[in-house]
C-alpha cells in the first residue's frame, strides 16, 4: 500500500496549490480519503474528506470557500485545490485512505505560505 502526496512547496499569500495523493496496492474506490494537515506541536487536524464515489465532501470551516477536495477513481488520486492561501495554512498536508477496517497515510508533502 501507498500513498504519495506532491503538488506541496513555497506560495505568496493569496496564490493557489494543488495538491495530488497517488494511491496504490488497494481498492482506492472502495475507500473514503481524506486530507490532513499538522503544524508542529500541534495535533493533526482535519482540512477535507470526500467519499468513495466522489458524491460527497466534507470541509472543516476554515476551509470552506477556498478548498476543493476531489478525486480520479480512474487514475486512483485523490487531489486538493488550495485557494486564497493564507500564512496559517502552512503545514505539512497528509493524505488519509480510510474504510471500516483499515486506514492508510502517506508521508506528507510540505505547504508554506509566506512572502
Amino acid at each position: 500500500v501507498q500513498l504519495v502526496e506532491s503538488g506541496g512547496g513555497l506560495v505568496q499569500p493569496g496564490g493557489s496549490l494543488r495538491l495530488s495523493c497517488a494511491a496504490s496496492g488497494f481498492t482506492f474506490s472502495s475507500y473514503h480519503m481524506s486530507w490532513y494537515r499538522q503544524v508542529p506541536g500541534k495535533e493533526r487536524e482535519l482540512v477535507a474528506a470526500i467519499s468513495s464515489d466522489g458524491g460527497s465532501a466534507h470541509y472543516a470551516d476554515s476551509m470552506k470557500g477556498r478548498f476543493t477536495i476531489s478525486r480520479d477513481n480512474a487514475e486512483d488520486t485523490v487531489y486538493l485545490q488550495m485557494n486564497s492561501l493564507k500564512p496559517e495554512d502552512t503545514a505539512v498536508y497528509y493524505c488519509q485512505a480510510a474504510n471500516s477496517d483499515y486506514d492508510y497515510w502517506g508521508q506528507g508533502t510540505q505547504v508554506t505560505v509566506s512572502s
